[in-house]
């Protein structure tokens, strides 16, 4: 058995619990990575993985990628992130909510959980029946983190463009969108009402043909999507979309979206700066839903959440500068400057 801290995405993690409750059928897996700027903060996700180790891999990638992404947003906050292995048929239950409930509140406010997918806001409300560390509740003023991404992610495309294209003006510009959920779907409207020319894919046909025809936008495949003859390309929905082969065909002067952990291996950022593409580090652009789901931590309000959003395209300039100026990809660029914030 292969230790998974001799694995590539175990980085220097202060803890990494593994929660089992035979009870319930409960299997999750807690990851903190950091607890530098405050209490570790990260969604938990739960999902059927054919190999526990995917989800293992997901727990190191994910909770390395929330210390990253709250240090950027200048959030008093660390990274962690959770796992529940969901079974092939994605049984959840009442009691394997309180088991894994019962795990977060056992960590003393180390780690603070949130929604993420396959988790609802009515699972969020029954964990905190039984903890208090769970952010984004309906009381706390959050609501859906979606919006707030979209609008950040958003910022972060009339940023890209800007660099990429001469123009922050989207009237005209043609963006790719993958994936047209609550994100994805918000950052569509918000180009449309710009005047961006729309390509939408989803894995849900439906719903990005339907989308589409409302916005005036055409729709393809998820395969196609990528490829499409766009000038910038926005990923919204799952990750490690970002290879080798993907790269290659990628006709887009910029690549700037939501999705978490977009680059398949983390090397890919250097094929994208070969090519004269432009990358968007995706938790410093889709940073805007931390940033309202953690407006409790110092009670912030509308206002201050907004401002901090709005700051979003200055971090990814100064990101873009700095490579520009030492040839290191943005990603790398990005990566530096969240391990200097937390100490590392």
């Amino acid at each position: 058995m292969t230790a998974f801290w001799n694995q590539p995405d175990f980085d220097d993690h202060e803890q990494v619990v593994f929660v089992r409750d035979a009870a319930s059928g409960l299997s999750a897996i807690i990851a903190i990575h950091s607890t530098h700027l405050g209490p570790a903060a990260g969604g938990t996700r739960f999902w059927h993985y054919v190999e526990p180790s995917a989800g293992m891999r997901d727990a190191l990638r994910l909770s390395r990628g929330m210390s990253y992404k709250n240090a950027m947003a200048g959030l008093p906050a660390g990274g962690g992130k959770a796992v529940i292995l969901a079974d092939s048929n994605r049984t959840k239950t009442p009691e394997m909510l309180a088991a894994f409930a019962r795990a977060v509140d056992g960590l003393g406010g180390q780690y603070i959980t949130a929604q993420d997918v396959g988790m609802s806001e009515a699972d969020m409300v029954s964990l905190s029946q039984r903890t208090t560390h769970v952010a984004g509740l309906p009381g706390q003023g959050g609501g859906d983190p979606g919006p707030y991404t979209a609008r950040g992610v958003y910022l972060g495309v009339k940023a890209a463009a800007k660099r990429a294209l001469g123009t922050d003006d989207m009237k005209g510009v043609r963006v790719a969108i993958q994936g047209v959920g609550s994100v994805g779907g918000g950052l569509a409207r918000y180009l449309a009402e710009a005047g961006a020319e729309l390509i939408l894919a989803d894995i849900d046909a439906a719903r990005a043909a339907a989308l589409a025809e409302e916005l005036g936008g055409i729709s393809v495949s998820t395969e196609a999507v990528l490829s499409a003859d766009a000038d910038i390309v926005s990923p919204c929905a799952l990750g490690a979309i970002l290879t080798e082969e993907s790269i290659a065909s990628i006709k887009a002067k910029a690549v700037a979206g939501g999705a978490n952990n977009q680059l398949a291996t983390g090397s890919e950022g250097r094929l994208l700066v070969d090519r004269g593409i432009l990358y968007a580090p995706d938790y410093v652009i889709n940073a805007g839903g931390i940033i309202s789901v953690l407006r409790h931590i110092d009670s912030a309000g509308d206002d201050e959440i907004n401002a901090r959003i709005d700051r979003i395209p200055d971090r990814l300039e100064a990101v873009w500068q700095e490579s520009a100026a030492t040839g290191a990809t943005p990603a790398e660029v990005a990566d530096r400057m969240a391990q200097r914030l937390i100490g590392r």
